[in-house]
């Protein structure tokens, strides 16, 4: 198979080997009531008033809570693993800062712990003014992918490494023929990612490049949740939302309105099909986490893992 070529989908149900499940470390459901006694710990540790009043903003890698007050937002990671990558969004966050780009600040310096849990804090952003549109996004990432370097190392954003934490995570609540088809997925697509000629040239980019992760607010957009900030192909950041208009229903007027901003279309690139292939492996196996007593999240993983074993690359898919 060439390595720009997209892989043909895995039908079979059954048959696939089955890949060694890694063993949980901690059984307790990561859920809004832990979420909200890890950020009680980090807070009186870090000087803060008790967040009696917080208000849950997401639950997914990060339970992400507005406080009270202070003006603070706090991010509490889902495991003990998210702990580097907590650290090294602070320090992306305070570089891109002071390479003039638009980013969420640091309201406290370092990470905190909680049983484990890292737990960091954040200023809160002045209310949007408008939604933030694909349009937004486009003009954040040429600012981001014309930076040199940073002056600390970035990993490669390797989409497909968490796959076995998150199926992991749902161990006994999700059908084993699917985990095992999905770690099947992952490993094909792992060994095409290495073989792909890019066509910008590699750098710094963000690798979770949605308009969820920007907000609009009285100074224009600003850049958020900068945990997957990498050194790998340019091409990561605009996949995404071209997979977006295909499965999230992006309507493809603003998809064109993205693609005229940044001025390129990623469909264009011989390596689309296999990088786009990559990331839906990962988006379905990300909802696994969140299936064990959430009949929602079942239903989304079923929709999306039987798309993929079908080859439907146009069935709908719902943000979760």
């Amino acid at each position: 198979m060439g390595a720009d070529r997209a892989l043909p989908p895995v039908r079979e149900r059954r048959g696939l080997p089955a890949a060694p499940v890694p063993k949980l470390r901690d059984m307790t459901p990561f859920d809004e009531p832990l979420a909200r006694t890890l950020l009680a710990t980090a807070c009186a540790a870090a000087g803060l008033p008790e967040p009696a009043g917080a208000r849950l903003l997401a639950l997914g890698e990060n339970a992400v809570f507005e406080l009270a007050g202070p003006a603070v937002v706090a991010k509490v990671g889902r495991g003990a693993e998210l702990a580097g990558r907590a650290g090294q969004e602070l320090a992306v966050a305070r570089w891109l800062d002071g390479e003039g780009v638009p980013v969420v600040r640091p309201y406290l310096a370092g990470v905190w712990t909680a049983d484990g849990h890292p737990v960091t804090f954040w200023h809160r952003l002045a209310p949007a003014v408008a939604p933030a549109r694909p349009a937004d996004l486009a003009p954040l990432l040429l600012a981001l992918h014309r930076l040199p370097a940073p002056p600390f190392p970035l990993g490669r954003r390797d989409l497909l490494a968490p796959v076995d934490r998150w199926l992991a995570a749902a161990e006994g609540h999700v059908d084993p023929a699917d985990a095992a088809f999905l770690r099947h997925r992952k490993e094909e697509f792992a060994a095409a990612l290495d073989g792909l000629t890019p066509q910008l040239v590699p750098g710094v980019i963000h690798g979770d490049a949605l308009p969820r992760n920007v907000h609009v607010g009285p100074d224009g957009p600003v850049l958020l949740d900068l945990e997957t900030v990498s050194a790998d192909l340019r091409e990561h950041d605009l996949v995404v939302l071209a997979l977006s208009q295909d499965r999230y229903g992006v309507p493809a007027e603003e998809y064109r309105a993205f693609t005229a901003g940044y001025g390129w279309d990623v469909r264009d690139w011989p390596g689309f099909a296999v990088l786009r292939g990559a990331r839906e492996t990962a988006s379905a196996s990300w909802v696994a986490q969140r299936v064990p007593g959430n009949p929602a999240a079942a239903a989304e993983f079923r929709r999306r893992v039987d798309s993929l074993r079908d080859g439907q690359t146009a069935v709908r898919w719902y943000p979760f």
